[in-house]
């Protein structure tokens, strides 16, 4: 086994040498921020993410609790809404499209660590960067975890709980651990018509 451990400290240096400070404000004016109530509490939230995200098209509404993590590589659409304690991590780069909801304490993740170095502690080892990509209308329920590397189709719904481990075609509504086809939107529009 390697012996030879690197310092922790220096290890997140070289790594992100080129965005300490933008690290820094997203964690320290994301803190003073992040649950401060009402109408003024998102509308001061969405400003500051606009700064800090790669892009952001339009007013976010981000309610109290919500947290992101390495916002350089988050990117989202118009009329974005996010829910009370969930995470995005935008390590590996998580892009959001138009009218997109993420329900409380979902988890969305866009890196990993790598279990396959055998001759390091996994602690030791880089992260494994894969981007999650969420199309246009969607919806993201409560306790949903994505990891790296899925891809959300247009139009689809993800149920409460799941965890998707796989892309999810559009218009589908998956649910379940691991997350399966539980239904289809098209199935539904004939009963239900949502107003204009």
């Amino acid at each position: 086994m390697n012996t030879k451990r690197e310092s922790p400290l220096a290890r997140f240096r070289e790594k992100y040498a080129g965005r300490l400070f933008h690290i820094w404000m997203e964690e320290y004016i994301g803190w003073i921020l992040r649950y401060l109530p009402s109408f003024e509490g998102m509308l001061l939230r969405s400003g500051l993410y606009r700064l800090l995200f790669k892009s952001i098209k339009s007013f976010a509404t981000i309610y109290p609790g919500v947290y992101f993590t390495h916002t350089y590589g988050i990117s989202v659409g118009r009329r974005f809404s996010i829910n009370t304690g969930a995470i995005i991590d935008g390590r590996g780069g998580v892009a959001i499209g138009d009218d997109v909801m993420i329900g409380p304490h979902a988890a969305i993740y866009s890196s990993g660590h790598d279990m396959s170095q055998m001759d390091r502690p996994m602690a030791a080892c880089n992260h494994v960067l894969k981007p999650v990509v969420i199309h246009d209308d969607v919806w993201i329920g409560a306790n949903v975890s994505i990891p790296g590397g899925v891809t959300i189709g247009r139009g689809s719904v993800v149920a409460a709980g799941a965890v998707v481990v796989k892309d999810v075609e559009a218009g589908t509504i998956v649910g379940g651990v691991p997350a399966r086809v539980i239904g289809s939107r098209s199935a539904n529009a004939a009963s239900a018509r949502c107003p204009r």
